[in-house]
């Protein structure tokens, strides 16, 4: 019987693709000026989540990003310096305390959301063909399995 290639191997493809996504996020940050601002990948999923879900608790947003409280709170303390983000009492539970993104820190976000739309809207246009626009919209589909699959016990991922 003859065999049957059929593609990459997927522990090497795991290694490209590992190594493009770092490449490609490294270059985002940099077009989009969270580097120049001084800002890490965790402070900016801070402001991700308060802008988009508003006002949590450090224990939310470290359950959100998947880091332990103690990581957030670093975070965090960078970001209140700055004058991003604010503090105040949860008004459900005085016990804990309720971040919000400040007018200063979502002038930034903003500015930041808008330099990477307006970067990546001209690289697309400028390296990727019109013919290979379906490719693109592929491609992003796959990585969004790939974000969402579940590889847990018992779990039918076909």
């Amino acid at each position: 019987m003859d065999d049957v290639e059929l593609g990459p191997d997927p522990a090497k493809a795991a290694v490209q693709l590992v190594v493009a996504v770092k490449r490609f996020r490294s270059r985002m940050r940099e077009e989009s000026g969270v580097t120049s601002a001084g800002l890490s990948a965790s402070q900016l999923s801070i402001f991700t989540w308060l802008i988009e879900d508003g006002p949590a608790t450090a224990a939310t947003l470290a359950a959100a990003d998947h880091v332990s409280h103690q990581a957030v709170t670093q975070s965090l303390a960078g970001l209140k310096a700055d004058g991003l983000v604010s503090v105040a009492p949860d008004p459900a539970d005085g016990r804990k305390s309720l971040i919000s993104a400040t007018d200063a820190g979502r002038r930034l976000y903003a500015s930041i959301m808008a330099s990477r739309d307006a970067w990546l809207t001209r690289a697309i246009e400028s390296a990727v063909a019109p013919a290979e626009r379906a490719t693109l919209d592929t491609t992003v589909e796959l990585l969004e399995r790939l974000a969402a699959i579940d590889l847990g016990p018992g779990r039918d991922n076909w």
